[in-house]
């Protein structure tokens, strides 16, 4: 399976951020799989941010306070984060994976004006 994301490097503060993770070998819709999304913070360690399952259903990381979302488009084999308010501190690497062993390579996004 591969994962590529994409989207936008840089980011003002207090826009939207919706990165897509384009899957190919794999399909979203898969029994029991888990496609998430992580971020490395800078001097930090990887933070999970949320998943979508392989039935739509969702779960995200309480430290994110309702700003993360994820959509799917099982046509096109995408999912999509959308992290609303962003801010400096949201600067970081961001990942998709297929559970914790398959990852993208990541996308650097800078959050600044």
């Amino acid at each position: 399976v591969q994962l590529q994301e994409s989207g936008p490097g840089l980011v003002e503060p207090s826009q939207t951020l919706s990165l897509t993770c384009t899957v190919s070998g794999a399909s979203l819709t898969t029994n029991g799989y888990v496609w998430n999304w992580i971020r490395h913070l800078p001097g930090e360690g990887l933070q999970w941010m949320g998943a979508i399952t392989y039935s739509g259903n969702t779960a995200y990381s309480p430290s994110l306070k309702s700003r993360a979302s994820i959509s799917r488009d099982t046509f096109s084999n995408q999912f999509t984060l959308h992290l609303r308010a962003m801010t400096p501190e949201d600067t970081a690497v961001y990942y998709c994976a297929l559970g914790v062993d398959s990852f993208g390579q990541g996308i650097r996004v800078t959050v600044s004006s």
